[in-house]
């Protein structure tokens, strides 16, 4: 049976080239973005930053592909991919990070094996071992 209060993760959001938009933006969707955003941006989602994008601000996300610039701390749950077109200004917090050559970054790297989330990140507490005698 289909659940009717969960938002449909499908949608793809497009901030096309020459838009610029300034503000927060929160999404349970994907988003791609060609244009400029000054402002944060959280979502359940994917985000790509296409070559001609640009990010100024902090970005949450669950997935992301990076070949444009970011000036802002990302922080993604899963993969974050820089491809060789990508600059990053800031800092990363990600579970798993790709680089590929030619990838500029400038900031500092968090990495953990534990997902990050929407709003910050979450770590699971390790309990301690237990000495056996």
């Amino acid at each position: 049976m289909a659940k009717y209060n969960e938002a449909d993760n499908t949608t793809i959001n497009l901030i096309s080239n020459g838009t610029d938009i300034t503000g927060e933006i929160k999404s349970n969707g994907d988003i791609r973005i060609d244009g400029t955003l000054k402002g944060n941006l959280n979502t359940k989602g994917k985000v790509v930053i296409g070559p001609t994008g640009k990010v100024d601000g902090e970005i949450i996300c669950k997935n992301s592909e990076v070949s444009g610039i970011i000036e802002g701390k990302i922080t993604v749950g899963q993969l974050l991919s820089l491809k060789a077109s990508s600059k990053i200004h800031g800092d990363i917090a990600t579970s798993k990070l790709s680089i590929e050559p030619g990838a500029i970054f400038s900031g500092t790297c968090k990495m953990s094996d534990n997902d990050y989330n929407g709003g910050g990140a979450t770590t699971k507490e390790k309990e301690p071992e237990k000495s056996g005698k």
